[in-house]
């Protein structure tokens, strides 16, 4: 089977949300000894094109999950065959994350895949995550940007008070702070001292491909 063959599966597997057609279309892309790199890049456009029709209202939320647990499934079969000399370009490090007394992360696992698709290097802590959290990871990983998800009321404090503690820690301008989740407005993020707020997963992605380039 050639490239083009297999490489259009893939992106059909994705616009279909048919997880065995990826995971096949990746396992031929090994043995048939592709450039792993562009199969991936292959999932990350065919998500984005899914995500382009979210922002535009083509598509809706369930079609943007299933596509990203498809995406996901592809790419944990070709993420081992990477050769260990080639190493992919990112925009940079987000580490993700939802605050403290939070534990819904639907919303921060999408946002996760489209910045991972969008070349983003995402180091993903979970849920319940106090400040410290998010800032051991950021120091960890050398992370461009901290993104904190607040999805209930009761925990939006949280985010303020990841920026407090990088302020109280004398990091505050070493990180950019993306806020979001359905708790959060623009008005608060604006509020808070948020670097940027993303309102959905394509806004996000746009919100921190900016905050990288500046």
């Amino acid at each position: 089977m050639s490239e083009r063959e297999i490489f259009g599966k893939l992106r059909e597997g994705i616009l279909n949300y048919d997880t065995g057609a990826v995971e096949k279309a990746a396992k031929q892309a090994i043995d048939e000894g592709l450039d792993i790199l562009k199969a991936l890049d292959v999932l990350s456009s065919a998500i984005r094109e899914i995500g382009d029709k979210f922002g535009a209202g083509e598509a809706f939320l369930p079609e943007l999950m299933m596509a990203a647990d498809v995406m996901r499934a592809g790419t944990a079969v070709l993420t081992p065959a990477i050769p260990k000399d080639a190493k992919a370009s990112t925009l940079g490090t987000v580490v993700l994350g939802v605050v403290k007394g939070d534990i819904h992360d639907i919303g921060k696992t999408i946002v996760g895949t489209m910045l991972t698709a969008a070349r983003f290097n995402v180091v993903d802590i979970g849920i319940d995550c106090a400040p410290s959290t998010f800032v051991d990871a950021a120091e960890k990983n050398k992370a461009d940007i901290l993104g904190a998800s607040a999805i209930m009321a009761t925990t939006l404090p949280g985010q303020r008070d990841i920026i407090e503690y990088l302020k109280a820690l004398g990091l505050r301008d070493k990180y950019k702070v993306m806020v979001g989740g359905a708790a959060c407005t623009r008005e608060y993020a604006e509020e808070i001292g948020a670097d940027g707020y993303g309102e959905n997963a394509v806004e996000a992605v746009e919100v921190a491909a900016k905050l990288v380039s500046n």
